[in-house]
């Protein structure tokens, strides 16, 4: 398809221009009319000063009217049409005596003032009549329009508003549990291990802040932001903890809501991982299929079948009945999706009858270069420009546990079945 070789601007744009635009070619085309007719019927060229006086008038009353019609559209309906019937009253008054005055000194017949004042007054009223209307219907247009686009902004800064609230309501027991590990590992004097999750607890929270709140990132980005959360929970739990990422090289560049996943990955450590002696695995795994991209986490925990140990839905979509937990982490999932993508998204929750739990999430799928043009080019911050150097990488395979890794942390050798 041709490009344009400019950029089409809305006519209304620029009201003060627009005006002009109008007035001049209205009245132009208004002379040209009565220039046009007036010679049809036979008349001499000089009848033409005369068509030009006119036109000359009208469009300087219609200015005046401009003027008055300005102050007068934002008033009541009453004060409004009230003072425009009488300002156009007199307006077509003067109008109509101006024409008749200026023929009445070219015409040798013998026709009184008044009477051409009258048969001169009703084409002045329609004429000035029609110019007052289009003038109101358009800037009552222009301020419809007006309203739909304050109101689309603030539809747009609610929905912001809402994602950003539901991008910062990061749960609560990861930050504690992490900063009492750290805290731990500092009086029982385990530098090492506690500068390694302080300075991945600090990666992590930095890139969470950098992020655009209401921004998307590439499945790529958001799978190192896991991995750097990980690694902050695999000094907690150790081997207890095991991932598995099976994530297609066609998804990788798929674009999605930032820290989309990481509720879900939190979740199954919280209710599976922590909840058995041995752990529980967790696999992420993504494709795409046809349009869509499908991502989905599992854990080889409990599942919701096992008593007591997961929400029972739509508890588990809800928040509701268990008072341990915050109840933000599904829901807030959800409703992210909804406010992104609206019915184009699906959020499918799996419990198998041997256990487990999965989540599977289908989006539709868009790269960075669909994305970047969807959103005039906003900047997209990438994890691995804001991880410190000395941040020890997480792999997404669990490798063998150092020593330090494996020192037993008080308050976290609990019986199973006891909350982190």
């Amino acid at each position: 398809m041709a490009m344009l070789p400019f950029r089409p601007t809305p006519f209304f744009r620029n009201k003060n221009r627009a005006f002009w635009y109008l007035q001049i070619g209205g009245w132009a085309g208004v002379t040209l009319f009565r220039a046009a007719s007036a010679l049809v019927n036979s008349q001499p060229l000089d009848f033409l000063v005369l068509i030009l006086i006119g036109s000359i008038t009208g469009f300087s009353i219609s200015l005046v009217f401009s003027v008055i019609y300005r102050m007068l559209i934002d008033r009541r309906p009453l004060v409004t049409w009230g003072v425009t019937a009488v300002v156009l009253a007199v307006g077509v008054g003067l109008y109509a005596f101006v024409d008749s005055w200026v023929i009445s000194l070219y015409s040798d017949r013998e026709t009184g003032l008044l009477q051409r004042f009258f048969s001169y007054f009703y084409l002045d009223l329609t004429l000035l009549g029609a110019w007052s209307a289009l003038y109101y219907a358009i800037n009552y247009y222009l301020q419809v329009e007006r309203q739909a686009d304050q109101l689309e902004r603030l539809e747009a800064q609610a929905t912001a508003a809402q994602l950003a609230m539901l991008r910062y309501q990061l749960n609560p027991h990861f930050l504690f549990n992490t900063l009492n590990s750290i805290s731990t590992l500092v009086l029982l004097k385990q530098t090492e291990p506690a500068n390694a999750m302080l300075t991945r607890l600090s990666s992590f929270l930095r890139h969470t802040l950098l992020t655009q709140p209401t921004g998307k990132v590439t499945l790529d980005q958001e799978i190192e932001t896991l991995k750097l959360y990980l690694g902050i929970e695999r000094m907690r739990f150790e081997e207890r903890l095991r991932t598995d990422f099976q994530i297609e090289p066609a998804a990788r560049e798929a674009m999605l809501p930032a820290m989309l996943l990481q509720p879900l990955v939190e979740n199954a450590i919280k209710y599976a991982v922590s909840q058995q002696e041995e752990g529980a695995k967790i696999s992420i795994a993504a494709r795409v299929v046809g349009p869509q991209l499908r991502v989905t986490v599992s854990d080889t925990g409990p599942g919701l079948n096992a008593s007591g140990q997961r929400h029972r839905l739509p508890g588990a979509m809800t928040g509701e009945g268990r008072t341990e937990s915050t109840g933000v982490g599904l829901a807030n999932i959800r409703d992210r999706l909804v406010q992104a993508y609206g019915d184009a998204q699906l959020f499918e929750i799996r419990t198998p009858p041997e256990g487990g739990f999965t989540v599977v999430i289908e989006l539709p799928f868009e790269d960075i270069d669909s994305e970047e043009a969807a959103s005039a080019g906003s900047p997209q911050v990438k994890p691995e420009s804001m991880k410190p150097e000395t941040a020890p990488a997480v792999k997404s395979t669990v490798a063998a546990p150092t020593n330090a890794a494996r020192v037993p942390l008080p308050g976290f050798e609990r019986p199973i079945g006891s909350k982190i």
